[in-house]
């Protein structure tokens, strides 16, 4: 393998320039501020982890986990996502502290799977947890705060399709008893929304007509309130009839927040991460075909951390949002560039001090009189260092021009 560049660098990652990070951290504590007022406290944990334990614990898979050693060979991973290492701080650091928990978190996330397609190898997360409370008050809170997170984050356009993983358990537990194997390919299908592969294996099961019927059926239950009354004569087994009435419930709760716009109930949804138990959902905005946001209930994952809680949360997908809205022109700070020689250090430093407890841009620069009078001479506007100034003060020569 040829020697990297010096310019170079790994594949999935990325450098941010002042203007994205300023974006960045833009969206970031737009969300965290939106999560702060219902009463999420952030949270910050390493971006290193055991591997025996939150790696593990992780839903990510063996080959998406970036590895490596310690000194001592104790194999380490660096964190695939926020979920498994908040678990780890619920279930040791804050295992007296009483439920429910509202934790939220900024922070960048590895997966070496994310390199391939154009895909990042490291990306950011903006997110909560809520832990302790089973409810579907606790679920419809997560997804009305996640609705809010994006519109404080700018996303204006994005619709949050919501579905239960009981649901479709229930159903083939129902229509195809003890077939596990064919179970999982049609949860694969519909995971990766192949729904022609979905219908294709579904008649290749071989399954009396009006159950080949019902499980084809549930590509169309998609839509608003009256996807639970349809969902409803669609199974009797037990957990599916839970998880109906568990959607049901926190769609009446999305009512009274005034989100129900946002929302659709989306009962071929089943989550990407094998950790979730109940309500699994995402967000699409009108003008990114990924996901920007994702979330769902996972009540069994603190058990492996010795502290038995339900929870629910989700991620922003941070990077993607910077994606989507990092072209918009929004209103500069003013910004000024004040030149000094010798002479006029003194109160071009004190006009700059004066001028930044203002809120203005500051820069200053040594500059002969030359090049200030050349300043004064151009535009209204002035470049120095890539950065545009809309007002030029000099201190040069004696006296002060404005």
């Amino acid at each position: 393998m040829a020697k990297p560049k010096v310019f170079e660098k790994p594949i999935g990652v990325k450098d941010y320039l002042p203007h994205a990070v300023a974006r960045l951290r833009q969206i970031e504590h737009q969300a965290l501020a939106c999560m702060a007022s219902w009463g999420y406290e952030q949270i910050m944990t390493p971006t290193m982890e055991y591997y025996d334990t939150v790696g593990v614990a992780s839903a990510t898979s063996d080959e998406k986990l970036f590895k490596l050693l310690n000194k001592r060979g104790t194999t380490l991973v660096l964190r695939s996502d926020m979920t498994a290492p908040i678990a780890r701080v619920v279930a040791s650091l804050l295992k007296d502290a009483a439920f429910p928990l509202r934790l939220s978190y900024h922070a960048n996330v590895f997966r070496s799977i994310e390199e391939e397609s154009g895909r990042e190898a490291e990306f950011y997360q903006t997110g909560v947890e809520l832990v302790g409370d089973p409810s579907p008050e606790a679920d419809a809170e997560v997804v009305a705060l996640a609705i809010a997170s994006l519109r404080a984050a700018g996303v204006d356009r994005f619709k949050i399709a919501i579905g239960h993983v009981g649901f479709l358990n229930g159903l083939f537990e129902e229509t195809l008893q003890g077939r596990l194997e064919e179970q999982e390919e049609l949860k694969a299908c519909l995971l990766g929304r192949d729904y022609v592969g979905y219908r294709e294996k579904v008649k290749s099961l071989q399954l009396s007509e009006p159950v080949q019927r019902v499980l084809e059926g549930i590509l169309r239950l998609r839509g608003g309130q009256e996807i639970c009354d349809q969902a409803r004569v669609v199974s009797a087994n037990t957990t599916a009839q839970a998880s109906i009435s568990h959607l049901c419930e926190m769609w009446d709760a999305l009512k009274a927040y005034g989100v129900s716009d946002y929302v659709l109930i989306d009962l071929t949804m089943i989550g990407d991460f094998s950790y979730y138990t109940g309500m699994t959902f995402e967000g699409y905005a009108a003008d990114l075909g990924f996901p920007v946001v994702s979330g769902g209930r996972y009540d069994n994952l603190l058990t492996q951390f010795g502290r038995s809680a339900p929870a629910t949360g989700f991620a922003l997908k941070t990077t993607r949002i910077l994606e989507l809205i990092g072209d918009r022109d929004e209103a500069e700070a003013d910004r000024v560039l004040i030149g000094y020689d010798g002479g006029g250090r003194d109160e071009a430093i004190a006009e700059a001090l004066r001028l930044r407890e203002q809120g203005a841009i500051v820069v200053t620069e040594k500059m002969t009189a030359d090049r200030a009078a050349d300043l004064h001479a151009s535009l209204d506007r002035y470049a120095l260092q890539g950065a545009v100034f809309n007002i030029f003060k000099s201190y040069v020569g004696g006296g002060v021009a404005r």
